[in-house]
């Protein structure tokens, strides 16, 4: 018997949060492998053993959560992810997938602020020289954020350090600000390193585009150099399933940000690509061979 287990976050609870692991059970199920949906809760990570327990139940792990841990445990013991515990780190933190990137794919200018571990520390200034690589408004982010929630936008050096205090105990970064895509972007879905679904987001009165802020979405040809960015993304970061976002740019598209589990419920309601079922089937084919057996 085929067997799949789907972690997700313990603290999931909305609708919109819970359709994408129904959607993959539901896809997995019609081609013949379980799909049990399991709460990446205190059960799974008890002295490890369960971790060990799972890994001999199951085939593979399709793994919609963040922790950095868990995974872990669950490859050392031999079970295959998707995506793998390296890849869903590297998409976790902002700066390490603009440093894994970096090179291989055009992105905005970046840079990561000093961290700060003293509690009441003045921030460090930002030099005039970074000012002037990086441009005013200059976009702020916080390392760890989802939904374009931890995203902040400083117009002037006023602003910028009024962010730079509020932010001093976390891990962020300063990226230049491309005016010509402010409040749209380009989300492409991918599936093995091939795009899968593709729309434009757009914002009326935010310079985020997400649709979790209010944005909509329109389709969106995908085409030769979204399609080449992502393959390059996917490779690099070792994804078999992402989220690129892309900026429009004055002389092309640039790579903002990726994101290992993304949400696929407006992009196939936007596009009425089965997203879905794109990744069960590569799943199934990746564990069980070309035939899925």
């Amino acid at each position: 018997m085929k067997r799949s287990i789907i972690l997700i976050n313990p603290y999931l609870s909305e609708d919109a949060e819970l359709y994408q692991p129904r959607r993959i059970a539901e896809e997995l199920v019609q081609l013949g492998v379980s799909a049990h949906i399991r709460r990446n809760a205190w059960q799974v990570r008890l002295d490890g053993l369960p971790a060990e327990e799972l890994s001999a139940a199951y085939d593979f792990c399709v793994y919609l959560d963040k922790d950095r841990y868990v995974p872990r445990m669950l490859e050392a013991r031999g079970m295959r992810l998707f995506d793998r515990a390296e890849a869903v780190e590297l998409c976790d933190d902002k700066m390490l997938t603009h440093i894994a990137l970096a090179g291989a794919v055009p992105m905005p200018k970046t840079i990561p602020a000093p961290l700060c571990y003293k509690q009441g520390a003045d921030p460090a200034a930002l030099p005039r020289e970074a000012e002037a690589f990086l441009g005013y408004p200059v976009v702020v982010k916080e390392c760890y954020g989802s939904l374009g929630q931890q995203v902040y936008l400083a117009r002037d050096r006023e602003e910028l350090s009024a962010l730079l205090r509020s932010l001093r105990m976390r891990p962020f970064l300063l990226q230049e600000m491309i005016g010509e895509s402010a409040g749209k972007d380009v989300r492409a879905v991918c599936v093995g390193g091939e795009v899968v679904a593709c729309m434009l987001r757009q914002s009326a009165g935010d310079f985020r585009s997400n649709i979790g802020l209010g944005g909509s979405g329109e389709p969106y040809p995908a085409d030769g150099e979204i399609r080449a960015l992502c393959k390059t993304v996917s490779e690099r970061l070792g994804l078999d399933y992402c989220g690129v976002d892309l900026l429009l740019g004055k002389d092309g598209y640039l790579v903002c940000e990726v994101n290992s589990n993304a949400f696929f419920g407006g992009i196939e309601g936007v596009t009425k690509v089965n997203v879905a079922g794109a990744y069960a089937d590569h799943m199934a084919r990746t564990v069980y061979g070309r035939d899925g057996k």
